[in-house]
C-alpha cells in the first residue's frame, strides 16, 4: 500500500485572470503555470512551490475556468457558483484502481483513464461515491 498523497485541490472560477492575481497574492507565487486543456473545455492554472522540481509535486492549488459554455466546469458554477470542485489524488496503477473500484460497485465518471493538465492520465470518482467530494485520481508518471 502506498502513502496517500494529494496532488492537487481544484477550485472553480469564473474569471481565470482574476483569480490567478488573487492566489498569486495568497501563495506568494507569481509564476503559477497555466494551459488549456481542449478536451475538457477548461484553462487552468497551477500553483506550486516554484522550488519544488519533484516529478510529483504535491498539495497545489489548481483554478480551473471553463473555456465553453457547455464545459462540465461552467455547468458546475452555475448550479453551485464558484469554489471547491475537486481533490486530486495520485495513484500508482490508475487502471488497476478504477477496475478495484468499480468491482467494489463505486460510481464513476470515468471508466477508464483520460488526459489532463500536462499529459497526466487522470479519471474522476463520482461525488455519490466519495461521501459528496468529486475525486480526481492522477497517475504517477
Amino acid at each position: 500500500m502506498s502513502d496517500v498523497l494529494v496532488s492537487h485541490i481544484g477550485i472553480a472560477v469564473s474569471d481565470l485572470e482574476k483569480a490567478v492575481e488573487t492566489y498569486k497574492l495568497i501563495t506568494g507565487n507569481d509564476s503559477p503555470v497555466i494551459e488549456e486543456v481542449e478536451d475538457q473545455k477548461v484553462k487552468v492554472a497551477m500553483f506550486t512551490r516554484p522550488e519544488d522540481d519533484s516529478p510529483h509535486p504535491q498539495g497545489k492549488i489548481e483554478l480551473v475556468a471553463a473555456t465553453a459554455t457547455d464545459s462540465p466546469i461552467a455547468r458546475y458554477i452555475a448550479r453551485n457558483g464558484e469554489g471547491l470542485h475537486h481533490i486530486c489524488i495520485y495513484v500508482d496503477d490508475i487502471e488497476q484502481r478504477l477496475a478495484e473500484l468499480k468491482a467494489a460497485g463505486y460510481r464513476l465518471v470515468d471508466e477508464t483513464p483520460r488526459i489532463g493538465a500536462k499529459g497526466a492520465k487522470i479519471a474522476f470518482v463520482h461525488p455519490s461515491a466519495a461521501h459528496a467530494v468529486l475525486i480526481e485520481l492522477e497517475e504517477r508518471k
